[in-house]
């Protein structure tokens, strides 16, 4: 008789029902709400905030070049020695000062710029100061060696190469960039949805064979029907847990949002407020375009199938093995001698698609891996985006189909053997013992 579906409804009603399980459910989203609302209150509070930058221009010739802004305003200080502007910097809590010294030589200007603070600046700060200095004093430079900038600016060429393949679809360098976006997206996805509820299968297994009640199961299951019961019914608790999270997250995120005014589309970090001023460039309006439309070149219905079938097999494949470590030990401390070799073939499939498959997502090495079944579901699908023949996928598909399959038989060899063996840590030589039975 075929205990399978009795098998998945008692793993899934028994995880589901499960205190931890339901307490984890609903605590989890809302920690994560109260550390984004935490996080997006201090961030408007941060926001009011208005950084005030004393400059003390002795050579008179960059004072101009500063502009306020809505979080950054400067004060100008004139015909003042370096140490009284220092005292009314500290009199007026002002941010800092920034003091460019008197001389006639440009080279010798820039080598003796310096900032003067209580606390150690702001990166981004600097970073944005260092750049207007530069942009005004190279100018500067250039008038007085007899270089008209305005021509020089003015004969200044951008290139920008057209892609297109022979078949005349048009891509561009950011087409790349959105298609690694979204092949990272489902390597991590997956990743850390076989460390959460792999390990949760794992210990299922453990806690049943330390409370003995698997000795009455096995007496009338048989070892693969209850493995492929245990995958699936926790894979199901897994996925529902998950759905909650979203709906929970988003219904508290609104409460939240409209309780105590905390809107985390409006959080800006100095950072973001220099790619809002970046904004106004119609280059990077011209590259927003180009954006949108590398994210509608994207072969979404083969990416959305693709992503579905690799995700799922690929986890049902982990699944069986960490299932096959459960029955192999009798304690969770036992499990880091297997452990390591399951996750490196994961670790190493985001590596090679992060940085081979972005630089040649059709050569010998990405190809051979997306072949591979326990590297196939994240190698493969950062492949998909840049354009995979059909046939391949189908190929890595049922390659990946038919080694979750074996890896099951191979884990109910060692299910049979291993749920009943108690007081001893396996070696993998005696793992291989227990297969051959």
């Amino acid at each position: 008789m075929n205990h399978l579906p009795l098998i998945i409804k008692r793993e899934y009603l028994t995880k589901v029902k499960n205190k931890s399980f339901i307490v984890m459910t609903i605590l989890s989203p809302m920690i994560m709400i109260v550390l984004i609302s935490v996080v997006a209150y201090l961030s408007q509070l941060n926001n009011d905030k208005v950084r005030t930058i004393t400059v003390l221009d002795e050579s008179e010739l960059v004072e101009n070049t500063f502009k306020n802004s809505e979080n950054t305003k400067y004060t100008i200080l004139r015909d003042i020695s370096l140490e009284d502007a220092k005292k009314i910097v500290k009199e007026t809590a002002s941010y800092g000062l920034l003091h460019i010294n008197k001389s006639k030589d440009i080279d010798a200007i820039s080598n003796d710029i310096k900032f003067f603070s209580e606390e150690s600046p702001s990166i981004t700060l600097i970073s944005d100061l260092e750049s207007q200095l530069e942009k005004k004093l190279t100018n500067i430079k250039l008038q007085q060696q007899g270089v008209d900038v305005a021509m020089i600016n003015a004969s200044k060429i951008s290139i920008d190469i057209a892609q297109e393949s022979f078949d005349g679809e048009k891509t561009s360098k950011i087409d790349s960039v959105v298609k690694l976006i979204f092949g990272g997206i489902a390597g991590y996805l997956l990743f850390m949805f076989i460390i959460i509820y792999g390990n949760m299968i794992m210990r299922s297994v453990i806690e049943e064979k330390t409370s003995r009640i698997i000795e009455v199961i096995i007496s009338s299951v048989k070892p693969m029907q209850l493995m492929l019961g245990k995958i699936i019914g926790t894979s199901l608790a897994g996925i529902t847990q998950f759905v909650i999270w979203i709906i929970l997250g988003g219904v508290l995120m609104t409460i939240i949002s409209l309780v105590f005014g905390i809107d985390v589309a409006e959080m800006q970090t100095p950072q973001q407020e220099v790619m809002q001023q970046a904004m106004a460039n119609p280059d990077v309006n011209t590259k927003v375009e180009n954006l949108i439309t590398a994210f509608y070149n994207l072969p979404i219905t083969n990416l959305i199938i693709a992503f579905l079938l690799f995700f799922i097999s690929g986890y049902l494949l982990y699944s069986s093995l960490y299932a096959a470590i459960g029955a192999a030990v009798d304690n969770e401390t036992d499990t880091q001698q297997f452990l390591l070799p399951i996750m490196l073939p994961l670790i190493l499939a985001v590596y090679i698609g992060l940085f081979t498959v972005i630089e040649d997502p059709h050569g010998t090495v990405s190809t051979v891996f997306s072949f591979i079944p326990l590297t196939s579901p994240v190698v493969m699908l950062m492949r998909i985006p840049f354009g995979v023949p059909i046939w391949q996928q189908l190929v890595s598909l049922l390659l990946l189909i038919g080694t979750f399959i074996f890896t099951v038989w191979i884990a109910a060899k060692i299910y049979r053997v291993g749920i009943l063996m108690y007081g001893k840590k396996p070696t993998y030589k005696e793992l291989i013992k227990w297969i051959k039975y």
